[in-house]
């Protein structure tokens, strides 16, 4: 039975990752039906409405403007207007433009729906081969090398397997640095997932790195990669050692933010949980 489109309603709609024939009859329905389409990039977007016949109008909503545009939009809802919201691909709010304008239109009592389709992170996952029972999503590496490294530290002893977004013409920096911190891990690079160059490489991140080694030069891979980690073992912490230790630095004139560093790289712990341990122990004039 076809549903009409509930007005003062925003939409949170996924949209292909790149193979247009992956949108969901009701995010066609709901493109078509609604006031206005918040686009993360409209001169993309509006590839993807002409290839369906959608007229809807568009209007911009991106992260350079996401904090300004959001309470205009949650005011035209409150008005009765609505609103659907798309990323570039995929799924919105997930690495990408949406967390704020859901959050503000919760607070203002509007009605939010889901009209779910693709996402990276779960299609790479259901043809990676890793365990999927359990994982874990930090969003996008980050571009500079010390804190790309520190990213790594913390993940080390996370169980679960770790999925992560990267630039193709990043992957090699990325990888190399994973290598130096996590060892010989197995991997998973997905590229292009969906479209017309489509491509994944399985196996230890060394022999992943030689076969893209193997076709040239690795910084002229193009498009987006969502890269998968396997898991790690769990550090074993005891819990009276690591508050001795983190007194111990303090006593040394060192910051929380530094005794966190400083201990997660000596003991193979993660920094965010040294970090609250040393939260836990209290107020010290040091930290």
């Amino acid at each position: 039975m076809r549903s009409s489109i509930k007005q003062g309603t925003l939409y949170v709609v996924a949209t292909p990752l790149g193979n247009l024939e992956d949108i969901t009859l009701r995010a066609l329905r709901v493109l078509k039906e609604v006031g206005v389409i918040a686009a993360e990039d409209t001169r993309h977007s509006r590839n993807l409405l002409r290839h369906f016949e959608i007229a809807t109008p568009l209007t911009s909503y991106y992260d350079q403007i996401e904090r300004r545009k959001a309470p205009q939009l949650v005011e035209a809802l409150k008005n009765g207007k609505s609103v659907a919201l798309i990323s570039d691909a995929g799924t919105p709010g997930i690495a990408d433009p949406g967390y704020r304008l859901v959050q503000a239109a919760i607070a203002a009592g509007v009605r939010v729906e889901a009209v779910p389709g693709p996402s990276a992170v779960a299609a790479a996952l259901s043809v990676a081969g890793l365990p999927t029972d359990r994982f874990a999503f930090d969003g996008f590496v980050p571009v500079k090398p010390g804190a790309r490294r520190r990213l790594f530290e913390d993940l080390a002893h996370e169980p679960r397997t770790i999925v992560v977004y990267e630039a193709a013409r990043r992957l090699a920096a990325c990888l190399q640095d994973l290598h130096a911190v996590l060892g010989n891990r197995q991997v998973v690079v997905v590229r292009e997932l969906t479209k017309l160059f489509e491509e994944i490489v399985r196996g230890p991140v060394v022999d992943v790195m030689a076969q893209l080694q193997q076709r040239g030069a690795p910084t002229e891979l193009q498009g987006e990669v969502t890269l998968l980690i396997a898991g790690g073992v769990p550090a074993v912490v005891d819990a009276e050692e690591l508050s001795a230790a983190i007194q111990r630095l303090r006593g040394e004139g060192l910051s929380l933010k530094e005794i966190a560093r400083t201990l997660a790289r000596e003991r193979g712990l993660s920094r965010r949980d040294v970090y609250q341990a040393g939260l836990a122990l209290g107020p010290n004039e040091k930290i």
